[in-house]
C-alpha cells in the first residue's frame, strides 16, 4: 500500500488519492518530508511524459549509506520521482532500502533501478553484484545522481570495491567545492533527446558539482552537459578533493550503452531544491524514460561522433567489425583494431580466441570471471558487442538455455546461427524470453541447405515472430547468382542484421575487394536498405581476404560507408 503520510500529506494539498494493493516485494519504503517541499514539488513536476510508456514500467528507487549518512536530497528525489511517476503514468516507483531487492527473481519486476545518491560500499553478496550487472547487460536501466558514483566503495576514502559498478555509471569519485558553488553550464549534445528541455541553451545553477575521475572518459560514455570552464570562476569557495583535470573536462550528466542496458548520471542532486526545480525534474523524467527503454536516444560515446558517426544515428544504422575479419588474432585484438577503424562496434565469434590471458574460445561455457573480464575490455574500450556468431544453437533446453544465459551476461543484441530447422521452436521460445534476437545465417546452398537463400529463409520463418530472421551473408548470396538488392527487398523485416561483401566478380570464384571497387553492387544495397527504412542490428564488415593483412582494404570499407552514409543523409 502507500504509505499512510503519503496519503495523509496528499489528500491535505487537494491531490487525488489512489490506493494500490501490491505485494510484499512491492512494499514502497517511501519517508516524509516536509508538507511545504512536497507542495513545491507538486507545482514542478512535468504535466505528462515526452514518450508514451511502451508497457507499463516499473522503476526501483534504491537508498542506502555505509559508512555516510546519507544525502537529505535522496528522500526528497524518492517523493518526486514517485509523485512524478503518478502524475504522468510513465512508471510505477517503488523505493527500498533492503538490498535484498537486488535477487534475480525480485529484479525482473523492475525495467530499471536508480541508485539514489548511494554513497559506500551498499552490499558485498557474490549474488547480489552479478544480478546487477547482468540485469543491465541483459536490457535494463540504470540512473545514478550524485554519490552514486562513490557507491560500492569503501567509505570514507572512496576506496574502489567493484570497479565494474564504476564503468556501468560512467565514472569514480566526489571531489567538489561548496554546496551552493555558481556553475555555468554548456550543453555539449544541444540536439539530444534527453537535453530537450533546456532548449538548446546553456544555463547557470547552484548546487555541489562532482568533478569526477577514472574510469570517466568521452571515448566510454556521451556527454549530455558540462562545466562551461570559460564563464565559471573555478577557484570559487573551498576544495574539497582534488579539482583539477589534465584535460580540463568538467562533465556533469551523461548516459552510455551497457550491453543491451541503458546507463545514465548526472551530479546535480546535492540540494533538496533540486527536486523543485521544473527544469531538471523534466530532464530528470526524459532521463527516467530513457533507461526505462521508453525515450529513444543516441548513446554512441562523445569522443566518437565523427559527421559520419552522427549520420549513422540519424539512419539508425551501426557499422561494425565481423571478428571472421580478425579471427586470426584474438577477439581482445579486434577490439582493438576496430577502435583503430574508428568503430565503436563488434560482433563475436565462437571459435575465436578471447585473449592471450583467456587461450580458449569465445564461446558459452566460459567461466564468470572470464565473461566479466571480456566485458571490461568492452568498457575500456568503449566498444559494444552487438552481434555473436555460433554455428549452432542447440535444440534441447539446457544447451538452449545455456547460450541464452551466455548471451544476456554479455549484452549481445542478436545471434547468428544455423541451428537444426527443428530446433527452431525451442529456441524461438527463449529468443522471446530473453529479448535476443536470432537471425540464421547462410553459407552455400550445400552448407546451408535450409538458409542459403531469400527464400529459404522466408520459408522456415513464415507463422514466427520477428525476433527470428536472416543474417544475410551478400557475399553468398553473390556467389549462388543471388542478386543481393533483390534479396534484401524479398526479406524485408526478415533481415535482422546484415554480413556485407564486395566481389570482385559475380560467379563462385568471387573474391572479397574493398566495398564500392567491385561488382557487388554496394550502394544499392545501402540505399535499399535505407528505401525499406531497415535498421540491422549491425552493418557487419566481414572481409574474408588476407587474413593477416587486410587492415588496409578494411579501412576502405569504413571510409566508403562514411562517405555513403553522409550522402544519404543530406
Amino acid at each position: 500500500m502507500i504509505p499512510f503520510e503519503r496519503l495523509v500529506a496528499a489528500a491535505r494539498l487537494g491531490f487525488p488519492v489512489v490506493a494500490l494493493t501490491v505485494a510484499p516485494l512491492n512494499a514502497s519504503d517511501l519517508r516524509p518530508i516536509p508538507e511545504t517541499d512536497l507542495a513545491k514539488i507538486h507545482a514542478a513536476l512535468p504535466a505528462q511524459a515526452s514518450a508514451a510508456p511502451q508497457k507499463p514500467r516499473k522503476l526501483l528507487l534504491f537508498v542506502h549509506n555505509v559508512g555516510y549518512g546519507g544525502h537529505p536530497s535522496a528522500e526528497y528525489a524518492n517523493h518526486a520521482f514517485t509523485l512524478m511517476g503518478e502524475k504522468t503514468g510513465a512508471f510505477q516507483a517503488v523505493v527500498s532500502r533492503d538490498p535484498e531487492v537486488f535477487r534475480r527473481e525480485s529484479l525482473k519486476q523492475f525495467d530499471a533501478v536508480f541508485i539514489n545518491n548511494c554513497v559506500g560500499n551498499l552490499f558485498t553478496d557474490p549474488e547480489l553484484r552479478p544480478n546487477l550487472v547482468e540485469f543491465v547487460t541483459g536490457g535494463g536501466g540504470l540512473l545514478g545522481v550524485h554519490g552514486t558514483t562513490v557507491a560500492f566503495t569503501q567509505w570514507p576514502g572512496a576506496v574502489e570495491d567493484w570497479p565494474e559498478f564504476g564503468y556501468m555509471i560512467g565514472a569514480r569519485g566526489a571531489n567538489h567545492r561548496e554546496s551552493t558553488e555558481h556553475v555555468f553550464i554548456k550543453l555539449d549534445d544541444p540536439g539530444h533527446p534527453v537535453n530537450a528541455v533546456f532548449g538548446g541553451e546553456g544555463w547557470d545553477f547552484r548546487d555541489e558539482f562532482f568533478r569526477v575521475g577514472d574510469p570517466y572518459s568521452r571515448r566510454r560514455v556521451r556527454v549530455l552537459f558540462s562545466i562551461d570552464t570559460e564563464k565559471t570562476d573555478l577557484k570559487q569557495g573551498r576544495a574539497f578533493g582534488q579539482l583539477e583535470r589534465a584535460d580540463n573536462d568538467f562533465a556533469l550528466a551523461w548516459l552510455r550503452s551497457y550491453g543491451r542496458g541503458r546507463t545514465f548520471y548526472c551530479t546535480i542532486a546535492h540540494n533538496p531544491y533540486v527536486f523543485w526545480d521544473a527544469r531538471l525534474l523534466r530532464f530528470y523524467l526524459d532521463a527516467i524514460q530513457f533507461a526505462l527503454g521508453d525515450l529513444p536516444a543516441p548513446t554512441t560515446a562523445s569522443a566518437w561522433l565523427t559527421p559520419a558517426l552522427r549520420a549513422q544515428e540519424k539512419l539508425g544504422w551501426r557499422l561494425g567489425v565481423e571478428a571472421y575479419t580478425f579471427h586470426r588474432v584474438s577477439f581482445f585484438e579486434t577490439v582493438d583494431r576496430a577502435a583503430k577503424l574508428g568503430l565503436p562496434f563488434v560482433g563475436g565469434l565462437s571459435f575465436q580466441k578471447v585473449s592471450a590471458e583467456i587461450p580458449k574460445n569465445f564461446e558459452p561455457g566460459l567461466s564468470d570471471d572470464e565473461l566479466r573480464a571480456i566485458r571490461l575490455k568492452l568498457a575500456d574500450a568503449g566498444v559494444r558487442l552487438l552481434t555473436f556468431y555460433l554455428q549452432e544453437i542447440p535444440g534441447d533446453e539446457a544447451g538452449c538455455r545455456k547460450v541464452f544465459e551466455f548471451g544476456r551476461k554479455l549484452g549481445i543484441e542478436t545471434f547468428m546461427t544455423e541451428p537444426k530447422v527443428e530446433s527452431l521452436d525451442v529456441i524461438e521460445r527463449f529468443a522471446d524470453e530473453y529479448g535476443i534476437n536470432v537471425a540464421l545465417h547462410n553459407h552455400d546452398q550445400k552448407a546451408s541447405p535450409h538458409y542459403w537463400s531469400p527464400d529459404a529463409i522466408l520459408k522456415v520463418c513464415a507463422g514466427r515472430g520477428s525476433r527470428i530472421g536472416a543474417a544475410a551473408d551478400v557475399g553468398y548470396w553473390m556467389r549462388a547468382g543471388i542478386d543481393p538488392v533483390e534479396g534484401i527487398r524479398k526479406l524485408g523485416a526478415r533481415l535482422i542484421t546484415l554480413q556485407m561483401h564486395d566481389l570482385n566478380e559475380i560467379s563462385p570464384q568471387g573474391s572479397d575487394v574493398p566495398w564500392g571497387t567491385g561488382q557487388g553492387r554496394s550502394g544499392e544495397i545501402f540505399r535499399e536498405i535505407h528505401r525499406l527504412g531497415l535498421r540491422p542490428t549491425m552493418i557487419g564488415l566481414e572481409y574474408s581476404k588476407d587474413f593477416d593483412n587486410n587492415l588496409e582494404a578494411v579501412a576502405q570499407c569504413v571510409n566508403y560507408f562514411n562517405q555513403l552514409t553522409l550522402e544519404l543523409v543530406r
